[in-house]
């Protein structure tokens, strides 16, 4: 499978040789914003900035945990049920933990994931991590929308220590992902993400561009250098923007941010969702270019997949004409309420053509060498 993989990208490399296609994050070799990150984290990004450069690498939240009509099922996964391989990214929640909760808020014990993360990074899979926190201040859900809870837990607010606390709670989390040398795993950390809307507590109605910014930028430095977490790269994730400026106006600064993308969910009109991706993605590879970051549609999705030609005729077309690292498909959690096809379903057939589409990656394209050679 490594020869496969190294076959596949040295073609897409002599491809670009041949073409004049870009190549500029992989010239570069970029490194993590953490001077000091781990070995196996600075592999990692490496590799991920030469498949950018033709390949997208698909993934799918809580992939091995459950789906619809399943939970906790060993080796089962949704998206091995209909295209025969697991994905190559795995998207984790951790909401809850900074209640001391045994499960996240989707109700996934926290050692489970932990045991998945492990299962993921053994067989050269990519996980993810998200965090629905519940307000420091408040206690409320992250769901809630008050207009002064980051100005009270930045750096001189009177929740500041809250905050901390929350803080120092991921860190043992995240001090427990470990391989099996006692390697720490390294893993994409994408905190306060769809900053671009305003339906959670960090949201753009919430608080100002500099309170988000110092909000952000807090939490990178706590964690690397006084919690000494070395295996993070560190996500920035948007909602809707229709401009660069929309795009940029929070961001944190190049020290604070390795992997640059957005949340996009189709509604109905796919031709409305299909402009709006292209809109989103020529700012997102414009962004990405000048600020030397490697760019991912870090959530996407249509809710039950009602359009059987969905994957091959509206999502395909978009992100293949796009540096993007990865694709993350939103959670199969009910017949309500999925975002990746399951045995029996409409679009099932579909993904199997996009599985088999020479731009995509699924976890059969890579091993754990992605950690610890250059492809």
């Amino acid at each position: 499978m490594i020869n496969k993989l190294r076959k596949v990208l040295a073609g897409s490399i002599l491809l670009a040789a041949i073409t004049g296609t870009s190549t500029t994050l992989q010239a570069q070799n970029i490194l993590p914003v953490d001077k000091a990150a781990t070995q196996e984290t600075k592999m990692l990004y490496s590799n991920m900035q030469k498949l950018v450069q033709s390949k997208v690498i698909f993934g799918h939240q809580d992939d091995l945990a459950y789906g619809v009509g399943w939970a906790y099922e060993k080796g089962r996964s949704d998206v091995k049920s209909t295209a025969g391989v697991y994905p190559g990214v795995y998207g984790w929640e951790l909401g809850h933990l900074e209640l001391d909760s045994a499960k996240n808020l989707d109700g996934v014990p926290f050692n489970n994931i932990i045991s998945y993360v492990k299962e993921v990074y053994a067989r050269g899979g990519i996980n993810e991590f998200s965090w629905h926190f519940n307000d420091p201040v408040t206690g409320a859900t992250a769901w809630s929308t008050p207009t002064s809870t980051v100005k009270q837990i930045i750096p001189g607010g009177n929740h500041h220590e809250a905050f901390v606390k929350y803080l120092d709670k991921f860190a043992a989390f995240a001090n427990q992902l470990k391989g099996p040398k006692g390697e720490m795993i390294p893993v994409i950390f994408r905190p306060f993400h769809e900053h671009t809307g305003s339906w959670f507590w960090w949201g753009n109605k919430e608080c100002t561009p500099e309170e988000y910014i110092a909000l952000w930028r807090f939490t990178i430095d706590y964690l690397r250098n006084t919690k000494k977490l070395h295996n993070l790269l560190i996500g920035y994730s948007a909602a809707d923007y229709a401009i660069e400026k929309d795009y940029l106006e929070r961001y944190p600064g190049d020290a604070y941010v390795d992997i640059i993308g957005f949340d996009a969910y189709m509604d109905k009109d796919a031709d409305y969702f299909k402009k709006d991706l292209e809109n989103r993605y020529q700012i997102l590879e414009k962004v990405a270019t000048e600020h030397h970051k490697v760019p991912a549609l870090t959530e996407v999705g249509y809710q039950r997949i009602p359009d059987p030609n969905w994957w091959t005729q509206v999502l395909l077309p978009v992100i293949s004409k796009y540096k993007t690292a990865y694709v993350l498909t939103w959670r199969n959690w009910k017949t309500e309420h999925y975002f990746a096809p399951y045995p029996g379903q409409a679009s099932v057939a579909d993904f199997k053509k996009f599985y088999a589409d020479p731009h995509i990656i699924f976890q059969d394209k890579l091993s754990h060498s992605i950690y610890t050679q250059k492809l």
